[in-house]
């Protein structure tokens, strides 16, 4: 692979240390940061001929530039090259999506009268968490269980300027201590209880909701019954998840696996906390994943922003130098982590869960990518050949909508190699005499585009390869001759189509007969998708402007505020119907009363609209 001056020059100055790399594309953007525990070497081996992973390959075609920054250790190199991904969110680097956090429980145990919260994020601020919650089990379905057995309260710190008991207390969900109810030794034994109870050490729960079940059944209350009956059946789900073969029962640990093939990658994390198994989460990924490095890159992604969840243990069963992750990952927990390599055991068997899991998740990944780029990028390509366009890559769709002739608009869209660029999309005010004319208005727009290209503007040179035209033979027609005014006959123009929506007919300026394509051609549907949100545009920008001219019209009217011009333009829905509207229709409407209505009737009797 040829190097280019700048960076061959670069390569012979690499020190002997440990750092970070970034490299760039020829626009200076961020493509992928790495970390290394020597610059020279790991640098280096990007641009030699040594055999390298298709993505690898793929990124490396693309850069033209790189810098470094040098570490005093591959700890701090490692912390640097998180905190940069997190930054500039590079293309080919793992970026994992902060949706992917689960609930916790958290105590705060310094609080005289804790309370159970429901929180996404942990943070080492003294307060204990339980969790993560998922996997069949809602952490809401937990808390109810903690109310019912140990009566701890879920409500909010402003409980201490509470008049009264709530709900919770008058049906014995709550000890009350918002009304001195229960002293603070009394409250502090249960939420000690409900600490055991996340914990996984007791079991007195399970005899309580018995007990009350038991009770409701004998007083008739079968409503109350079948609640209890389902937190016992949730209890009993909690306990089939108890790791029996680890030794410690209070034992905190994540087995990890990740699963490779050709572009793909999967990774998936089986969660276990005292001693019970939480879940997977399971992540497919576009990044990436460096040799030796996989793990460490993955690991550091996945625990930088966790805090307090991180476990004690990471078990994998792929050996790899984890020294300077372990000292990372020990630094944000503020105690040792200690990473594990292994090939027997019950913990083995979790990697191996694990390993199915990311194997599923890659087949599923693998089958989404390649159904993506049917419907986007292949029926672009076919696109193309069925209309003898050579490298279609930039698609322009244009649609008119109006009101009954008012706020006449156009929209066009663009749509880059099968997919939407929003950025290119355009929005257009017909200026033209009759505008109820939709072929005047049509060949207007298209002008008009065309004669800003010719004017040099940026915003408009990138010129479409294939044009697509809402409508018939008349529409395209019509947007033809627009077309050649704007260009000139001697000028390369655009292929151009229209796409007939009753029958889904495709015409083109070369064949007498319109194409047909089956419902569920993957070219048709990408027609179809580029028409509708060509549609979806014009009439968002359409509605937005009659509703802006429909609130100043009503804005001149006296006693008229925001409030009324919303009830009468959500009940009436135009301003025609409203000029339309009796006293009687007026004054029955919630909000209006009878000198308003007399205001509304003697202003439009003054003005044409």
């Amino acid at each position: 692979m040829p190097i280019n001056f700048a960076i061959s020059n670069k390569l012979k100055d690499l020190p002997d240390k440990s750092g970070v790399y970034i490299m760039k594309d020829a626009t200076g953007q961020i493509i992928y940061i790495g970390k290394a525990i020597l610059l020279k070497n790991r640098v280096r081996s990007y641009f030699n001929n040594s055999a390298k992973d298709i993505k690898v390959r793929a990124m490396v075609s693309t850069v033209e530039n790189f810098e470094y920054i040098i570490t005093l250790t591959e700890k701090d190199a490692l912390s640097l090259e998180a905190n940069l991904i997190k930054k500039h969110k590079p293309k080919y680097n793992i970026l994992l999506k902060d949706d992917k956090h689960a609930p916790y429980i958290r105590i705060d145990l310094r609080e005289d009268f804790p309370n159970i919260e429901i929180t996404r994020r942990v943070v080492q601020d003294g307060a204990k968490y339980f969790g993560p919650y998922f996997f069949g089990i809602r952490v809401s379905e937990i808390i109810a269980v903690i109310k019912t057995a140990y009566r701890v309260r879920a409500c909010g710190n402003n409980f201490y300027s509470a008049k009264r008991a709530c709900l919770n207390h008058d049906i014995e969900l709550c000890l009350a201590p918002c009304q001195k109810k229960v002293n603070k030794i009394e409250y502090r034994e249960a939420v000690d209880k409900v600490v055991l109870f996340l914990s996984g050490k007791e079991k007195e729960a399970q005899r309580i909701i018995q007990e009350k079940m038991e009770l409701a059944v004998e007083n008739e209350n079968f409503e109350r019954a079948i609640i209890l009956r389902d937190q016992l059946a949730m209890l009993a789900k909690l306990e089939e998840r108890i790791v029996s073969d680890l030794k410690d029962a209070s034992r905190n640990l994540d087995a990890v696996s990740i699963v490779h093939e050709g572009l793909y990658t999967s990774a998936s994390v089986v969660i276990v906390r005292n001693g019970k198994m939480m879940g997977v989460i399971n992540y497919p990924l576009k990044a990436i994943l460096e040799g030796e490095n996989v793990y460490a890159q993955f690991l550091t992604q996945y625990y930088s922003d966790k805090q307090g969840d991180i476990p004690n243990e990471i078990v994998v069963e792929s050996i790899f130098d984890a020294i300077a992750l372990e000292d990372y990952l020990s630094a944000i927990k503020g105690k040792k982590v200690r990473v594990e390599f292994v090939q027997k055991g019950t913990k083995k068997r979790l990697v191996d869960m694990a390993t199915e899991n990311a194997k599923e998740t890659l087949v599923k990944s693998i089958e989404r990518s390649d159904r993506d780029y049917q419907m986007h990028d292949g029926a672009n390509e076919r696109l193309g050949e069925l209309l003898g366009i050579t490298n279609l890559r930039r698609i322009e769709c244009y649609d008119i909508s109006h009101f009954s002739g008012q706020d006449t608009v156009a929209s066009g869209v663009c749509f880059i190699n099968g997919r939407p660029s929003k950025k290119e999309y355009r929005r257009y005010k017909i200026k033209s005499h009759d505008k109820n004319d939709d072929f005047a208005s049509l060949a207007e727009v298209i002008k008009r585009r065309m004669e800003r290209a010719k004017l040099g503007d940026e915003k408009f040179t990138d010129l479409p390869d294939l044009i697509v035209i809402d409508g018939g033979k008349g529409q395209l027609s019509s947007a033809y001759e627009s077309l050649l005014l704007s260009i000139g006959e001697g000028s390369v123009l655009p292929h151009i189509i229209s796409l007939a929506k009753k029958e889904e007919e495709i015409y083109t300026l070369s064949l007498l007969a319109p194409i047909i394509l089956p419902k569920n051609s993957f070219i048709l549907q990408l027609l179809q998708r580029i028409r509708d949100e060509a549609h979806r545009f014009a009439i968002t920008y359409q509605r937005t402007l009659r509703s802006k001219r429909n609130e100043s019209l009503l804005e001149k009217i006296p006693n008229i505020g925001k409030a009324r011009r919303r009830i009468l333009l959500t009940h009436f829905l135009s301003i025609e119907k409203i000029k339309a509207a009796s006293l009687e229709e007026l004054t029955a409407i919630d909000g209006i009363d009878q000198k308003t209505a007399k205001a509304i009737i003697e202003y439009f009797s003054n003005i044409t609209i």
